[in-house]
């Protein structure tokens, strides 16, 4: 079974995206702030992360920095969820080491086919590495 960390500070937000995700199949587990999140990636190593960005404690950027600066999690795809939706946001995120970038409100059709576009990057990648 394919496991998420939904990062997500709002329980609205994370409890809806967590229901319609086990319902689809997948394990999630959640995190509620950066730091907090950054630890369930390390103990868990998801198969790949859902991060919020206007995050207590830590925002997002930092956090997919130092988890995309970490060995044993830099290899997990980071997707950003988030209600920034200008340009600029999308680049900082992008430059902070995110794989892919969704605006809120989430639409979970596009979202599934964001996230099996990149478990299936990553399981491709893992069957042919390049070296």
């Amino acid at each position: 079974m394919t496991r998420l960390l939904v990062i997500e500070d709002n329980e609205m937000n994370r409890d809806m995206l967590s229901r319609r995700l086990t319902r689809r199949g997948y394990e999630v587990l959640v995190a509620c702030d950066g730091v907090e999140g950054i630890e369930a990636a390390r103990n868990h190593l998801p198969d790949l992360i859902l991060m919020d960005l206007s995050l207590p404690e830590m925002d997002g950027w930092t956090a997919t920095q130092i988890l995309k600066s970490d060995s044993n999690t830099r290899h997990i795809p980071v997707i950003v969820l988030t209600a920034h939706a200008m340009e600029s946001d999308r680049q900082k995120a992008f430059s902070a080491g995110c794989d892919a970038f969704d605006t809120k409100p989430v639409e979970i059709a596009r979202l599934t086919e964001i996230m099996t576009r990149l478990l299936q990057e990553r399981t491709n990648h893992a069957d042919h590495p390049s070296g």
